[in-house]
């Protein structure tokens, strides 16, 4: 075990973050270099919440030790910096959290895979949780064990919504907060990084930056990412039993939000179907698909709306319908904050 204490380590910290727009925010005391697992937060806004998916981690039941990154996103305000602050300075958690000057999804996720990777040079498994989830109690050791137990390079498990408003619990089966998969075992694909594992090989056999700047604000850099990863060969893997749940506020719950989430996961998947097309032919294929599924959507509607609610039966329109507006240059912008007067 190699022990450092931070106070005299502080050019180490400050070479494993290197990037001028990048600065540390704090650290603990004692940081273990010799930590297998280190787990990445983006942190953007949500401190209340911040201290219950910390809370979250100082639980989890594992004899394995492990390093915490956080990156504060809002480098104006800075509210989530001092929650972190306090974890890691009493010793709850080890680790550090820093400041990603440049706003933006993809930028903040970024900054905590390299600093992980660059702080902690003998961990082999990354693991994400967003700032308004918390992590079941056996979430880290579920998921390290499957990893280790499959070989498979990326991991993943649901994340399961906790709605503030109780009003509306038939929401949790709509495709915008239902898990990808409701079983253990092989999967094709992962397509969010709220609750993942990612082993070293995995980005060491990607190109940097591994979450691409073109979603820092629309999203899906993740759903970007473990396509990449599937096309260089690796392998995914589920576990249904490592839950995390997801805080969802009134806000998200709303007519216009889901409605304009669906549009978003539309724009989403065009982005991603296209970059990743080989060729100019290729991404025509993919524009007439598009094209395609504009009439096919509103039959699958049809079908859904006598046993669905609407909004769930409409969900397949307003997805098709993101892909167009992509295809034809528009697309939301959910991540790019409002300019804030200090």
């Amino acid at each position: 075990m190699t022990l450092i204490p931070t106070d005299l380590s502080a050019s180490r910290i400050s070479d494993a973050v290197r990037d001028p727009n990048r600065e540390i925010a704090a650290s603990s005391r004692i940081i273990d270099l010799s930590v297998g697992i280190v787990v990445c937060i983006p942190c953007f806004r949500r401190p209340q919440h911040l201290r219950l998916t910390l809370d979250s981690l100082v639980n989890q039941r594992t004899p394995r030790s492990f390093a915490v990154v956080m990156v504060e996103n809002d480098a104006a305000k800075r509210e989530s910096a001092p929650v972190a602050a306090e974890f890691l300075a009493d010793g709850r958690l080890q680790g550090i959290c820093l400041v990603e000057q440049r706003q933006g999804n993809c930028q903040a996720i970024n900054a905590a895979f390299e600093t992980a990777q660059a702080l902690f040079p003998a961990a082999t498994h990354f693991l994400m949780i967003d700032d308004d989830e918390i992590a079941s109690p056996d979430w880290l050791e579920l998921m390290v064990r499957t990893a280790e137990a499959t070989g498979a390079d990326v991991v993943g498990g649901p994340v399961l919504p906790v709605f503030d408003d109780d009003s509306k619990p038939w929401l949790a089966g709509h495709p915008a907060f239902c898990p990808a998969y409701d079983y253990t075992g092989a999967v094709p694909l992962i397509y969010g990084c709220g609750n993942c594992l990612i082993t070293r090989a995995a980005f060491d056999g990607l190109e940097s930056p591994v979450f691409d700047l073109r979603f820092n604000f629309l999203g899906g850099g993740d759903c970007d990412f473990f396509v990449r990863c599937r096309n260089a060969g690796m392998l995914f893997h589920w576990t249904a039993e490592a839950v995390i749940t997801e805080t969802v506020p009134p806000s998200r719950t709303s007519l216009s939000w889901i409605a304009k989430r669906g549009l978003r996961i539309g724009a989403i998947n065009y982005r991603v179907q296209y970059k990743a097309a080989p060729s100019a032919a290729a991404r025509v294929r993919v524009f007439v698909q598009m094209l395609g599924r504009l009439p096919l959507s509103l039959l699958r509607a049809a079908r859904l709306l006598p046993t669905s609610k609407p909004v769930v039966a409409m969900h397949p329109v307003m997805v098709a319908f993101g892909s167009a507006l992509a295809a034809f240059g528009f697309d939301p912008k959910p991540y790019e904050a409002s300019k804030i007067v200090s």
